[in-house]
Formats: C-alpha cells, sequence, structure tokens
C-alpha cells in the first residue's frame, strides 16, 4: 500500500511532549506531530533519521478532514538499524482495510467491510466485518517497541486498550464474534508478547480476552518511504517472562 506523501527527510532534537517532536529540517528546527503517544524511548533517540510529512494547518490532513491544528509536520517513520519503522497509529486501520478489500489477510480472507468506526455500547471499534457465519467485531492496535525480535504492547500503560479487551471479551461471551489485530509497523519480529512489565492489566485483560473466545492475530509489515507491505503472520506468547 503506498504512504501518503511527499515525504521529507528530517532529524529527531527533542520531545516536549507525548504529541509533539521538535525536528531539524534542512537545518532548521520545526514543530511536528506526533501521531504515537507511547514512549518510543528506544527509536526517538537525539539524531534519528525520520521521515515526516507537511500539513497545511487549515487544510485536510492524512485522513482527508479539515483541521484547525497548529503544526504544518506530521513525524511518520524513523530509521533504526538500517530499516524504517512507522510511528503512525493511524496508518494500521488504513493498512489493514487495504488488506481486507484485496483478501490479503488469510485469517480473514472470507470477511467484507461492512462500517468501520462501529460504537457497541460505550466503545467504539475499528472494524465491523461479515462472513459467511455473520458479523465480526475487529479492534486494530499499532505495535512498534521490538526487542531482540520480540514485539510487544503497550509500549505506554493503556487504560483504553484494557478496556476495548474487556469490552471484546463481554461480547464474546454474549455470542457475539471478536478479535484484536496487533499491527508491527516493523518487519524484525518472530513472536509477540504483551508487556507485561509496563501494563499488566492489559496483559491480564489479554489473557481474559482470549480465553472468552476473543481472536488474536499477529502481523508483521516490511515499512519503507514509498509503502507498507505485509510480511507474515506472527505467533504469539502470553505468559509473562
Amino acid at each position: 500500500m503506498k504512504i501518503v506523501g511527499p515525504l521529507f527527510d528530517a532529524t529527531f532534537v527533542d520531545r516536549p511532549n507525548r504529541f509533539l517532536t521538535i525536528v531539524k529540517i534542512d537545518g532548521i528546527k520545526v514543530k511536528s506531530h506526533l501521531p504515537d503517544p507511547g514512549r518510543l524511548e528506544e527509536l526517538l533517540l537525539p539524531g534519528a533519521t525520520l521521515k515526516v510529512r507537511h500539513v497545511f494547518p487549515q487544510g485536510p490532513p492524512d485522513n482527508g478532514q479539515m483541521t484547525n491544528r497548529k503544526t504544518e509536520w506530521t513525524t511518520v517513520m524513523v530509521k533504526t538499524c538500517n530499516r524504517w519503522v512507522s510511528i503512525d497509529t493511524t496508518l494500521p486501520n488504513r493498512f489493514v482495510r487495504w488488506l481486507l478489500e484485496k483478501g490479503d489477510l488469510p485469517f480473514l480472507i472470507d470477511f467484507h467491510i461492512v462500517k468501520q468506526e462501529v460504537t457497541v455500547g460505550h466503545h467504539r471499534f475499528d472494524f465491523l466485518l461479515e462472513g459467511a457465519h455473520g458479523l465480526f467485531y475487529l479492534e486494530v492496535k499499532s505495535v512498534t517497541l521490538v526487542e531482540n525480535g520480540v514485539a510487544m504492547f503497550p509500549d505506554a500503560v493503556t487504560v483504553r486498550g484494557k478496556r476495548h479487551l474487556e469490552a471484546l471479551a463481554e461480547m464474546s461471551n454474549e455470542g457475539k464474534d471478536t478479535g484484536v489485530l496487533f499491527v508491527c509497523q516493523r518487519p524484525d519480529v518472530v513472536e509477540f508478547r504483551p508487556q507485561w512489565n509496563r501494563d499488566h492489566k492489559f496483559s491480564k485483560a489479554l489473557i481474559n480476552a482470549e480465553a472468552a473466545g476473543v481472536k488474536i492475530w499477529v502481523i508483521s509489515a516490511c515499512v519503507s518511504p514509498p509503502s507498507i507491505k505485509l510480511k507474515e503472520e506472527v505467533p504469539y506468547d502470553l505468559t509473562s517472562f
């Protein structure tokens, strides 16, 4: 899938808050929106090579809707160990939609999209799908943290993510078909684990969700400035280290 561009070269300088980076473009420091609120400590190192996208403050951003944002740039990729990692948390949903429409997700090959951003009770999920056996609710999570080939989620405590899993488990217990898909926005992944030492409650909720019948899948992706491509399905282990 093509990634929206053009993308420009930049260098990471600082991160004043979760959603803002200071970057250098052609030697000039500018403020750039950061879509990923995770820690990203192993990725956003001083001097790291970035790709950024220019967005007019009053014009259409990545999702095509109008915005009153104050920054004219968005930080979308970082290079680590000579490979690109996407740190755009809005990209996985677009990528999954593209894969579903092309029939390129083997475990969801017989499903089509009914609706995106579907509300159930007090919760909103990324996709409502339909297959031969009825409706299927799918939540998508973005993964960027990898250590020694092991992808881990979450990078930071996520109360919202825990509540999503609890809601999916409850829906599954009521007879609805549900699932969560972890999209690793980098290729160097051999296994996925929940980040027990960073968010024990989310990790426990993931085990409970699987026990309730919630399907769990993990995929890795090859990312480059012009595109993102599915690499493979990745095995997971929910037990703590």
